[in-house]
């Protein structure tokens, strides 16, 4: 049960949700502005309005201050701080389960 609850709390806040959404889809690490890009692109319509640096910014600063360190606390999950990359690695059953029902309910790619 440890490990549903740990799952849980990693899906609590909604920007770090969108972050493992795409974490999940990677193959290997992933660079903080990459995963900050994709959570910008998702919560705006890059094709309509571009992506404002403030959004930007906001999203990176929460994901290298609050997210990542909080989703790196879960043993698959590491985030390099001073290499600025964060990947999924060996993910449990649990966590695999919740995060496709998760983003097929929630569908950030169709957010804006």
């Amino acid at each position: 049960m440890a490990a549903l609850d740990r799952v849980f709390d990693l899906f609590s806040e909604e920007r770090r949700r969108y972050a493992l959404y795409f974490l999940e889809q990677e193959n290997g690490p992933v660079s903080v502005d990459e995963v900050a890009e994709q959570i910008a692109e998702w919560k705006t319509n890059p094709r309509t309005v571009p992506i404002p640096e403030e959004k930007f910014d906001q999203i990176e600063v929460e994901l290298r201050h609050n997210h990542l360190p909080k989703a790196s606390e879960a043993e698959y999950i590491t985030y390099d701080p001073k290499e600025e990359v964060v990947e999924i690695t060996g993910s449990p059953p649990e966590f695999k389960a919740i995060i496709s029902v998760a983003k097929v309910i929630e569908r950030p790619e169709r957010d804006p």
